[in-house]
């Protein structure tokens, strides 16, 4: 029987990698400017913390989330977004009696949903993720904002469009939802099916509905920012203000919720404009209540989410480039057991002075080795045979132009010529 990956799933081959590992070396040289240190949570968790942090009337919770009983009778969930996750052990571990504001990323962190695989969007994906806590100050979310910005920009990512909108706190967002209520109720028959029960759950949710005719309702609703308190307003306004001092680009869309339910005041999503870029690359905002919610003190937070897979696909689509790197620096071939001997422990000293070295291991003729070292993009090649072996002496090899330097078989001097080009 073959066996296929599952799914929505995706191999990433050893052919491929480097891909990944060049977004997570960038990823991490920019999150270390601004002070930010890795936590890794566990991909299962306990259902509830979901159902809470999350919000039971999400299409995440309702539709997406992976859940099953184990063998002790508790229901545990594949974790289905990052954030739940980092609040938890941010409360599980105390951090919040340790000086604040605690600045945290994550990278390389799975996350699985069930939901129609397309293009940058699968059953299991990969989130790269910012949580900052214990700030209640818009320049924390200006912050959280600049490092997604500087990413994109790093990257190459051009085309994009930051949107940004308030959607209040408790306190003023009841006045919010019962004018939304008010005005979708002209139009419940007209609402998909879905909407209809979000109307009596979680108005809100509507606003972020993707059916057609959904859509054109919203677009006369009435907007959040029409109803937000001063003290919301006045944290969206310097916001705003801290973003234009740092010449970062951005436009208010009024229709912006996100769609989890721990969102409170600031949300903002990165959106591409290239055809077929499943929209948006990037997400996130304020959750003032969240960390309270899941059993620690009333404290405030903010962060991000980003799609490892849709950066790819958006790199792709956008012509960037990511440089393969080199495999081998050198490639050493042996004519003779006492020649293979000393490729061995040749190779075992260069890679102790950090070349990067490549010996036959499948018994290839001289001929086949050459083209193999070809093949994999071998900087040079080193010959040894028992002529060689005498004398002390082998010619190196350069693979790019052919050029031939006689060299002395010895590591600290084959090292040197290597790396020096």
């Amino acid at each position: 029987m073959a066996y296929k990956a599952p799914k929505g799933t995706k191999d990433v081959t050893p052919e491929e990698s480097y891909r990944w590992q060049y977004l997570e070396t960038t990823i991490r040289a920019i999150v270390k400017k601004y002070g930010l240190l890795e936590a890794r949570t566990p991909c299962i968790e306990h259902t509830e913390l979901f159902l809470r942090g999350v919000g039971d009337t999400t299409d995440i919770v309702q539709k997406e989330m992976y859940t099953f009983t184990d063998k002790g009778d508790r229901s545990i969930t594949l974790k289905p977004e990052g954030t739940a996750g980092a609040v938890r052990m941010f409360v599980e571990n105390g951090l919040y009696s340790e000086a604040q504001p605690t600045k945290m990323y994550y990278l390389y962190c799975p996350v699985f949903r069930y939901e129609r695989p397309q293009a940058g969007r699968l059953r299991e994906h990969h989130q790269f993720g910012v949580e900052i806590f214990g700030s209640p100050s818009p320049a924390a979310d200006a912050e959280v904002i600049s490092i997604a910005s500087e990413i994109f920009e790093t990257l190459g990512c051009s085309d994009l469009t930051i949107k940004l909108n308030s959607i209040g706190c408790p306190k003023c967002r009841n006045r919010y939802q019962q004018a939304l209520k008010e005005y979708l109720g002209g139009h419940l028959d007209e609402l998909c099916e879905t909407c209809r029960q979000r109307y009596e759950t979680n108005p809100l949710r509507i606003l972020d509905c993707k059916v057609d005719t959904c859509k054109a309702i919203v677009k006369d609703a009435p907007h959040t920012m029409d109803f937000v308190c001063d003290e919301c307003r006045a944290h969206m306004s310097e916001l705003m203000r801290l973003l234009d001092l740092a010449g970062i680009r951005y436009e208010i869309d009024p229709m912006l919720v996100r769609g989890l339910d721990y969102y409170t005041k600031t949300v903002f999503e990165i959106v591409s404009g290239m055809p077929g870029a499943q929209g948006t690359l990037c997400g996130g905002g304020r959750y003032d209540g969240l960390i309270k919610e899941l059993g620690g003190p009333d404290m405030p937070a903010v962060g991000f989410g980003l799609g490892m897979e849709r950066l790819l696909l958006i790199m792709d689509q956008l012509g960037v480039e990511i440089k393969k790197p080199v495999r081998y620096e050198i490639m050493l071939i042996g004519l003779g057991d006492a020649a293979k001997d000393r490729c061995f422990t040749l190779g075992r000293e260069l890679r102790q002075r950090g070349v990067s070295v490549d010996i036959d291991l499948m018994d290839r003729s001289v001929k086949a080795q050459m083209k193999y070292a070809d093949k994999t993009g071998a900087l040079y090649t080193l010959v040894i045979g028992e002529e060689e072996l005498k004398l002390g002496t082998a010619t190196l090899k350069s693979m790019k132009d052919g050029e031939q330097t006689p060299v002395l078989i010895d590591a600290d001097k084959i090292a040197a010529m290597v790396k020096r080009g």
